[in-house]
């Protein structure tokens, strides 16, 4: 007995719909033989009763009616094998019957009224005896009036019984078709069932956090899909566990380093007896570590606000080359100690307006000027190139001949918590920060590096058409889009 599921259902729905099949097909194969067969006797007693009724014309010129050998010689002239055959009246009253056989009173089957009215009759029914039998009559014309009838009648039990053992025979070749079919469609469920119970219990697995069980088995079609994605799903898991954990670490880390310094100077100040100078420094240090700390905070509260669509823009015209201008003077400080050049290329005959939020632009570009300078070496450089891209995009570039990204990181680097290299801090969310908000403004960040010559990080963002100094209607059409972007 199958067990209740899908194995059961497949199999049930393969034995109704053959069942169904071979059920149908018995039956007009029934309906067809019976049809046949009885269509063959009757075809055959009907030529042989209009060949009588035909010869019956030359009969009566040899015979006279009176004549007692009329009736004998009658039965004997049209007679047929297997067949019973009489000569009734107009009444149905029998006269002659090649069975000897007198009826004791008239004969009233549908045959023999239309015979009457000039008609070939056909009847198929049981007789008294129990017996089922066809009857043909046919009318005999004396002097041009239908006065006598010619009826043969067969027994159909012959028939009928063979009719049964074909009948007999299809049901059992039927049964025997739809027992192989059960068995094929049974391995058929099995060969459905078995993947599906493996894939179903490697997945229980991993619900109770076994992610690094796997679905073994090369299957096709959509169950191999099916195992590949689960496969790929716990991958993607231990994946996101580890950037997880090393977030965790890491931010634990970067929290921990402000915290003491702050801690320390604060002891260090309420226990006294420090001169001005000291104290200015220690408060220095504690105001620097506070930042630090406001820093990480809104990070990770930004990129809760996108994960949760909520992050709202402050839409208004923006000039790139201002913007880029104000994001190197806060890096400046920073590349000084390095020994970094910064330069801006503008290559660009007129400024470049969009309509954005000029605070998350500059957010953008300051994450990646900052990238660019922490993983420069000393005295390199790091340009930013404005162009323009045809007639409705603009271009901005961030290049550093820094130490590059491998190509293993490379399609990583935009992922949240994801860093190369934990010991420089951060928290590995900022470049995935920068790519939403650069797509919250309908633009597209893409990233080419190579290891040890540098890396290029590319942002395109829309122009609005036909902007100028007073057009108020760009403005407000470029307002309208960034407000509720997609």
């Amino acid at each position: 007995m199958i067990k209740r599921g899908i194995g059961r259902q497949i199999v049930l729905h393969y034995f109704i719909v053959v069942f169904v099949t071979l059920f149908m097909v018995e039956i007009i194969f029934a309906f067809a033989a019976r049809a046949y067969y009885y269509q063959t006797i009757e075809n055959h007693m009907i030529n042989h009763s209009t060949w009588a009724s035909d010869y019956f014309q030359k009969f009566v010129k040899l015979y006279a009616e009176k004549d007692p050998d009329y009736f004998t010689e009658m039965l004997r002239t049209f007679e047929l094998d297997n067949t019973e055959l009489m000569i009734l009246n107009r009444k149905g009253e029998v006269k002659a019957s090649s069975t000897q056989f007198q009826a004791d009173k008239a004969i009233q089957t549908s045959d023999v009224p239309q015979a009457v009215a000039g008609s070939v009759g056909k009847w198929v029914g049981r007789q008294s005896t129990g017996e089922w039998v066809m009857a043909i009559s046919t009318p005999l014309q004396v002097r041009g009036e239908n006065r006598y009838i010619v009826r043969y009648v067969t027994s159909l039990e012959a028939v009928n019984a063979k009719l049964m053992n074909l009948t007999l025979l299809s049901v059992g070749v039927g049964a025997a078709v739809l027992a192989l079919v059960t068995l094929f469609s049974i391995g058929l469920a099995n060969s459905i069932v078995r993947p599906i119970n493996n894939i179903r219990a490697v997945s229980a697995q991993m619900a109770k956090g076994k992610f690094d069980a796997r679905i073994k088995g090369d299957y096709k079609y959509e169950l191999g899909e099916l195992a590949s994605t689960l496969n790929y799903m716990a991958e993607e898991i231990v994946r996101s566990n580890q950037i997880k954990d090393d977030f965790i670490s890491s931010i634990s880390h970067e929290l921990r380093t402000p915290l003491t310094g702050i801690k320390g100077w604060s002891e260090t100040l309420t226990s006294g007896g420090f001169d001005p100078e000291e104290t200015k420094i220690g408060m220095q240090i504690i105001s620097k570590e506070t930042e630090r700390l406001i820093g990480l905070v809104e990070e990770m509260l930004d990129f809760s606000k996108l994960q949760q669509n909520e992050m709202k823009l402050v839409i208004a015209r923006v000039n790139l080359k201002e913007l880029l201008q104000e994001t190197m003077l806060n890096v400046w400080a920073k590349a000084e100690q390095k020994k970094i050049q910064l330069k801006l290329d503008d290559r660009t005959d007129r400024p470049v307006i969009i309509f954005g939020d000029g605070n998350r632009l500059k957010q953008v570009f300051l994450n990646l000027v900052d990238n660019a300078v922490k993983f420069s070496s000393e005295n390199s450089w790091v340009h930013l190139v404005i162009s323009l891209k045809g007639s409705s995009t603009a271009l901005v570039q961030v290049v550093d001949s820094g130490i590059g990204i491998s190509e293993e990181h490379i399609g990583k680097v935009r992922d949240r918590f994801f860093q190369v290299n934990h010991n420089r801090g951060g928290t590995g969310l900022g470049l995935a920060i920068s790519q939403q908000l650069v797509e919250l403004h309908h633009g597209e960040m893409d990233i080419h590096s190579e290891l040890g010559a540098g890396t290029t990080v590319s942002v395109t963002l829309p122009l609005p058409e036909m902007i100028g100094d007073n057009d108020s209607n760009a403005a407000e059409a470029a307002t309208d889009s960034l407000a509720a972007p997609e």
